[in-house]
């Protein structure tokens, strides 16, 4: 966050000089505000989710409050999204205000303990605000991209003195610094995947389900896409709905699911190692 930021405030300052500094720094601040605010309700709005309770679902909502008491966190809202692509994800602006989302295919092709390990998984997100952390990575790289082309716009901007930055410096900037901010920015959500099955693992009991249950998911997000998905979205998800087959490790917006899986049959190895 700290790196994005810079990279941000130091495009400003290139572009702006001090003044360039202090606008993007408030466009910033205004962007970060309204996204923590309102992305809760974009999302869920943009999936067509249809919350449900007791009533409507009661095993899902049933188990959603279990792992919740589980967990220590307030009974987070439940969605669901009618789609024949299996999914979830989380959102909301902190734990009092959280939410959390399962496509109708998810709970029709898991078994019990692999759904309650996706649901782990998403408490975790959760728990440990990768909602926010994530929603504020996302929105500080639009904001240098956005900067940078600006900057393209305005011919590169002028120093101090009022004479014309160096253009193929410019250049430079204008390339490199959306590069920067969109590696930040795949790495901390890569990061926030790992702590989050980690998570999953512990407050489901069963690392191996959610396992299980993160293969099966990725198979058929290979075969389709999610309708409506975005890649604006795409790092919300426990799998990235988009086919991660031809996507490069550091153009990620989640950890390789192999390694994944292979680090909770660890977790579950050493977990029955703890209970023997």
């Amino acid at each position: 966050m700290a790196l994005l930021t810079g990279i941000l405030s130091g495009l400003g300052n290139y572009f702006g000089g001090l003044q360039g500094f202090q606008t993007m720094l408030i466009i910033s601040i205004v962007m970060n505000l309204f996204t923590y605010w309102n992305s809760d309700k974009m999302v869920l709005a943009q999936y067509k989710a249809i919350q449900v309770d007791e009533k409507t679902a009661p095993g899902l909502y049933g188990m959603v409050k279990k792992l919740a008491t589980r967990a220590k966190l307030p009974m987070p809202k439940v969605y669901v999204i009618k789609s024949n692509v299996p999914n979830a994800f989380a959102t909301g602006r902190n734990p009092e205000h959280a939410a959390v989302a399962v496509n109708t295919a998810l709970a029709e092709m898991l078994t019990q303990e692999e759904l309650e390990g996706v649901l782990s998984h998403e408490l975790t997100h959760i728990k440990n605000r990768d909602i926010l952390i994530s929603t504020i990575a996302a929105t500080m790289a639009g904001m240098i991209t956005m900067v940078a082309r600006w900057g393209m716009f305005f011919g590169g901007g002028r120093d101090e003195n009022g004479n014309s930055r160096n253009p193929i410096v410019s250049i430079l900037v204008m390339l490199l610094a959306p590069v920067a901010a969109m590696l930040i920015q795949m790495a901390v959500s890569r990061s926030r995947e790992y702590k989050a099955d980690e998570g999953g693992g512990e407050i489901s009991g069963n690392p191996d389900a959610l396992a299980d249950a993160l293969m099966k998911i990725e198979n058929y997000a290979k075969r389709a896409v999610m309708p409506n998905a975005t890649e604006a979205t795409a790092h919300m998800f426990i799998i990235n709905p988009f086919s991660g087959a031809n996507l490069k490790s550091l153009f990620s917006t989640h950890p390789s699911t192999a390694e994944r899986v292979k680090l909770l049959r660890e977790q579950g190895k050493k977990m029955r190692g703890v209970r023997a």
